[in-house]
């Protein structure tokens, strides 16, 4: 599906690695080069032709975001350099002066880094505690294991929407019903889900959502907090600087700007925000819905062709999403990488940042294979083909 707008499949790779990051449409590249060559001006600071060009260009795509995750306003939509910085703003600038000794922040043990040490930090320096949401036997949250880890002491529930290892589909809005008829905020790490399925804010009801652009056939360096208006006017600016301020005449004299821009100190990614808008187009031209369904059938597929294969152990066989992950029987992970590679097949060997998955799974590493909608089943079959040998696996992979 729309292979040919990704220069990149013509170095005859096989790529399945789009939960690390996806292949970039021709069309985002040349909008990147557009505001280079075109109207290359800083945002929001100039009083002269290019420079407004670049302000109607840079606030287009937060238009474009508010619409494509449906926020109810675009105040709501804050850019930062990815979901790593988006959760950490989150974390600290508006519960670092909430949270209170033995409050409860709930996580899982399947999370990525990003979403765990901000929270462990926190915890540490507020004495709060981390507890965390029991995983069911195939390794997802369930919505009856989040309301029994649910205490009075509970303040916070900070999930994936879409895990970057089992790739379980969270049922984020109805976790979002329980946690508020509790008094919590939830927090929503959509790095994997924003990418491959409608997102609705409003209908989810979180109170945050955070993902990044390099995922969603946009830059890198570029990412995205939405947070309800009436939370992000208490989330204080972790980063002071240009740009965020109205004035200043001494310490106690500073006025900053309205919502988002206090959040956005100094020059930011402004090729980045303008090529992401362009992304977010080309994703809404071919339409969610369909890429949620064609990935759907990529995956039954490849399960279908993986579950053959006898020495094959395949650790999230009942997630939804359109990540597998597996392991070859006695063969390391990244060796089973290194052999691929030498077929020109790109897929992720390790722990995937998700390090506590391991106590919950018994397993440190593993290989990763995350589809996206240019990819094949004629891929699938040439990865199948390298994969069914495993005497061929143990003799080339050194």
């Amino acid at each position: 599906m729309h292979r040919e707008d990704f220069l990149m499949l013509n170095k005859d790779i096989i790529y399945f690695d789009n939960a690390a990051t996806s292949l970039k449409p021709k069309c985002v590249v040349d909008k990147i080069c557009e505001y280079y060559n075109e109207y290359s001006a800083n945002a929001h600071r100039g009083d002269y032709d290019i420079s407004y060009k670049v302000d109607l260009e840079y606030e287009n795509t937060r238009d474009l975001v508010k619409d494509f995750i449906n926020a109810k306003n675009k105040q709501e939509i804050v850019f930062t350099s990815g979901a790593t910085e988006s959760l950490n703003l989150v974390v600290n600038g508006f519960f670092g002066p909430l949270i209170e000794p033995d409050d409860e922040i709930l996580i899982t043990k399947s999370e990525h880094a990003s979403n765990v040490l901000p929270w462990f930090r926190l915890a540490k320096k507020t004495k709060a505690k981390i507890k965390y949401i029991n995983l069911d036997s195939a390794y997802e949250v369930t919505l009856e294991n989040v309301q029994k880890a649910i205490t009075p002491k509970t303040k916070i529930i900070a999930l994936a929407q879409v895990t970057n290892v089992i790739g379980d589909i969270r049922p984020i809005k109805q976790i979002c019903k329980l946690a508020h008829d509790h008094n919590i905020f939830v927090v929503v790490d959509g790095a994997q889900s924003v990418a491959h399925m409608p997102v609705d804010v409003q209908n989810m009801d979180c109170d945050f959502f955070t993902f990044s652009a390099h995922k969603c056939l946009g830059p890198t360096g570029v990412g995205v907090l939405y947070g309800k208006l009436e939370l992000l006017e208490q989330l204080e600016p972790t980063n002071l600087g240009g740009g965020m301020n109205e004035s200043f005449e001494d310490e106690e004299q500073v006025m900053l700007k309205s919502l988002p821009l206090r959040l956005e100190a100094g020059t930011p990614n402004i090729e980045g925000v303008i090529g992401f808008g362009e992304a977010i187009k080309y994703l809404e031209k071919i339409g969610m819905d369909n890429i949620a369904s064609y990935e759907k059938s990529l995956k039954e597929f490849l399960i279908d062709k993986l579950s053959k294969i006898s020495f094959i152990d395949i650790i999230n066989i009942k997630a939804k999403s359109g990540i597998v992950t597996f392991n070859v029987d006695n063969i390391f992970s990244q060796d089973v990488a290194y052999y691929l590679n030498k077929y020109n097949v790109c897929v992720r060997a390790g722990s995937h940042c998700a390090k506590m998955l391991k106590n919950e799974t018994g397993i440190k590493n593993t290989c990763r294979i995350s589809l996206y909608f240019y990819n094949t089943k004629e891929e699938i079959d040439k990865l199948v083909e390298l994969l069914e040998d495993k005497e061929k696996i143990i003799k080339e992979m050194f």
